[in-house]
């Protein structure tokens, strides 16, 4: 862990520049801060969804090492919009938000209302294996649909409201207000498999599940991750490290994604800060430099080629610290480097040779 713990408080240096990453810059981007981002499991085709009440879709054309957006189209939602999701062949974007309920968007045709809520919905996630999708919410419920019907194929009761979820089939990990995280799984989806309290003292901000659903990530708002495994005999790998901090200021970590590929992972925090990281050999691969505002949101592409990040307002320091009118939002595509994503051994620089 050491490795880990050094890095800590050496985050990449300070930077007002809001591409301090030299990233490419997607064009026409929301009016708002950006709330998700999720990349088609298909194609290069981006979405965002943001406080404007909008979900954008860009297509993004890479030529060698050079990326460009193309505008696509948009919906619009009554209230702001906190999070998306796409059907596994691509053709089809799910939205939910502060208007309680979650769109479909067959792209090229029209929005429809799949499911309701009885408060915001924060979290939406398809299940291509179950044809079904799962929404959470702060009115302290999971939702199944099967979009074709109107009524929700079953009501899971959730202790307290619903921040974070990620899904790799049959994993499903729910973390919830009061530093609940409950396991279900989705092979008996109405029963919770197990429910433990956050390894990190402060509340949860985001969850990711491992991609070979041994475990699971967790982020606080305290600059802190937890990397916890399933199995009791496992127990002894489970960890926790410091990051998105500088000096004595503590940041959030707002988004956890693991690489499709190499199964390595990034943060991306408050300090406006994304990182690389490889929980197995516990090191971090690469910090990059900071931007100039948060990073609410971020995501990979299907190939784990392109790396997108939003650069915006993120709320952390509540409403009147935030003007629309006045404020910048940005989306920024990365491409990784070999040497950023891929895992390498743990380098041990002590005991006996």
């Amino acid at each position: 862990m050491s490795n880990f713990m050094a890095a800590a408080n050496a985050n990449a240096n300070s930077n007002p520049n809001p591409n301090a990453n030299k990233s490419f810059e997607v064009a026409q981007p929301p009016n708002d801060s950006i709330s998700s981002l999720s990349f088609s499991p298909k194609s290069n085709i981006l979405v965002a969804t943001s406080w404007d009440n909008q979900v954008r879709c860009w297509e993004i054309h890479q030529s060698g090492t050079n990326l460009a957006s193309q505008p696509k189209a948009a919906i619009s939602h009554e209230h702001p919009v906190l999070c998306s999701t796409w059907k596994e062949d691509g053709t089809t974007v799910f939205s939910g938000g502060c208007d309680k309920q979650v769109k479909m968007w067959p792209l090229g045709g029209q929005p429809v209302t799949v499911a309701m809520h009885d408060a915001p919905i924060t979290e939406i996630v398809w299940i291509p294996e179950m044809s079904l999708l799962v929404t959470g919410s702060w009115d302290k419920t999971l939702k199944y649909w099967d979009v074709r019907q109107p009524n929700p194929v079953h009501t899971q009761q959730l202790p307290e409201r619903c921040y974070a979820l990620s899904v790799r089939y049959p994993l499903m990990v729910v973390g919830t207000a009061d530093r609940n995280l409950v396991v279900f799984n989705l092979q008996n989806p109405q029963t919770e498999f197990k429910r433990i309290v956050s390894p990190l003292k402060y509340q949860t901000r985001c969850v990711a599940a491992f991609p070979d659903q041994q475990g699971f990530l967790v982020g606080s708002i305290e600059g802190r991750v937890g990397v916890h495994h399933l199995d009791e005999q496992q127990q002894n790998k489970n960890f926790t490290f410091k990051c998105h901090r500088e000096g004595s200021e503590i940041y959030s970590v707002n988004s956890l994604n693991f690489h499709p590929v190499h199964h390595t992972f990034t943060t991306a925090g408050s300090d406006g800060s994304f990182n690389f990281w490889d929980k197995d050999s516990k090191q971090r691969l690469k910090a990059m430099s900071r931007c100039n505002q948060p990073i609410p949101c971020s995501t990979f592409n299907n190939d784990g080629s392109i790396f997108a990040y939003a650069v915006c307002y993120d709320w952390s320091k509540g409403a009147e610290n935030h003007n629309p009118a006045t404020a910048k939002n940005y989306i920024f595509l990365h491409l990784p480097q070999e040497a950023e994503v891929k895992s390498k051994p743990r380098v041990n620089t002590g005991g006996k040779r």
